[in-house]
């Protein structure tokens, strides 16, 4: 409007001057950038009070007033915007505080801050954490202090007992935390057993792993890749004190990389013809193996001993289950927002821990589902929510997608 008013005035005085023995020396406004007229524009609204006029900040938001009279400053309203620490929209009955807050923020004392769950601890513990190395010693001594006992399950073998390898074996180590030990989730860390096969058998064991985390039926369980890249792999240790047998240490150190959680490892034992031939690219799994065969000494086999380790953390169901309860009957959109985050950083947390595999698993699921007891529906509406809040968050990263484990 300036601008077009100049150029008016300027068309004006160079027809004028047509008559002029000499011609006027002319100047128009130059061009002013856009926080100018904002500046202008705030200083007008916020700094006039008294019939003085001072000059606003946009960066401390107050207004710098001249010496003669130091009160130009007037009522400055709260600051509506998409930034963390703006209002969503300023208080009805005092424009400079906020009235409402962004999701993720809670509204104290007129302004917005980021709310903050509570602490992990009260519910779940994670903060356990050995160095690899010591992990490795502990598991070569077979350190009962880090050996969480479990109830070993078998029809097929009887730890201690001979047995047929002929056929594949399955064991389980299972804790029924539900039943013995509902305050406590359980690490696993590392697997050993003690296995021996009679003098010149021909036969060696193949172990196969598969660890169900917080409950449920088998199919719930992820198969552990030994021997696979990047994964750990069996050590066996020869034991020479044990006459008229070949008796070993297998023992599978997981450390920090690979640990997860587990509720049931199941073991399934298969045999294998030993040679040395090079050519022999493949595993040859007999079930059962053949009779006939003369050249086969299949021998007998026995399991001495079967152990898991890690550790046991402090886990609160009902405390959960009562943060959950606050996604639909807050007491103030505070605890609300403080209970959305306080599960998103769960969620997170579990998740960071799946095993490995092509897409990480969903292990927040199976814990609700199969620990908190949850029906399907009410674990789907839980992940529903937590993704729409997850979304609205400022600078929020993108949901991964992950495998369905546990139904």
């Amino acid at each position: 409007m300036i601008l077009g008013k100049a150029q008016k005035i300027v068309r004006k005085l160079f027809t004028l001057s047509k008559r002029c023995p000499k011609q006027p020396r002319i100047s128009l406004p130059r061009e002013r950038p856009i926080g100018f007229w904002l500046g202008t524009a705030q200083s007008l609204l916020y700094c006039n009070e008294h019939g003085v006029l001072g000059m606003f900040s946009e960066e401390t938001k107050s207004c710098t007033c001249p010496v003669e009279q130091p009160t130009c400053q007037g009522a400055i309203p709260c600051v509506v915007g998409t930034s963390p620490n703006s209002c969503s929209q300023c208080a009805t009955d005092n424009a400079t505080r906020c009235g409402a807050c962004h999701h993720g923020n809670v509204l104290h004392l007129g302004s917005c801050r980021p709310s903050i769950g509570a602490s992990l601890d009260h519910y779940l513990n994670f903060d356990l954490d050995m160095p690899d190395a010591e992990v490795k010693f502990l598991l070569q001594r077979l350190d009962s202090r880090i050996e969480v006992h479990a109830i070993y399950i078998s029809n097929d073998v009887r730890l201690g007992s001979w047995f047929n390898p002929a056929w594949r074996k399955r064991m389980l180590l299972t804790l029924k935390s539900n039943k013995n030990k509902s305050n406590l989730i359980h690490m696993l860390m590392g697997i050993s057993f003690q296995i021996c096969s009679t003098k010149n058998s021909t036969l060696e064991p193949v172990p196969v792993i598969y660890v169900n985390p917080f409950g449920g039926s088998h199919s719930e369980s992820w198969f552990m890749p030994v021997n696979q890249p990047e994964f750990s792999d069996w050590e066996r240790t020869r034991l020479d004190s044990i006459p008229n047998a070949q008796c070993y240490n297998w023992t599978l150190s997981l450390g920090n990389k690979w640990k997860s959680f587990f509720e049931t490892v199941h073991i399934y034992l298969r045999s294998r013809i030993v040679t040395d031939d090079p050519t022999v690219n493949e595993t040859l799994f007999y079930e059962p193996l053949d009779l006939d065969d003369q050249t086969s000494n299949m021998g007998y086999m026995k399991i001495n001993t079967l152990k898991v380790f890690g550790y046991s953390m402090h886990f609160d169901p009902e405390g959960i289950k009562d943060v959950i309860l606050q996604l639909d009957y807050p007491y103030t959109q505070g605890t609300q927002d403080a209970a959305f985050l306080m599960l998103l950083e769960m969620r997170d947390r579990i998740n960071r821990l799946s095993p490995p595999a092509p897409q990480p698993l969903d292990l927040f699921s199976c814990l609700l589902r199969h620990r908190l007891k949850l029906s399907a529906g009410e674990v789907a509406r839980i992940k529903d929510s937590l993704q729409i809040f997850n979304s609205k968050l400022p600078n929020a990263f993108p949901e991964p997608d992950l495998a369905q484990l546990c139904s």
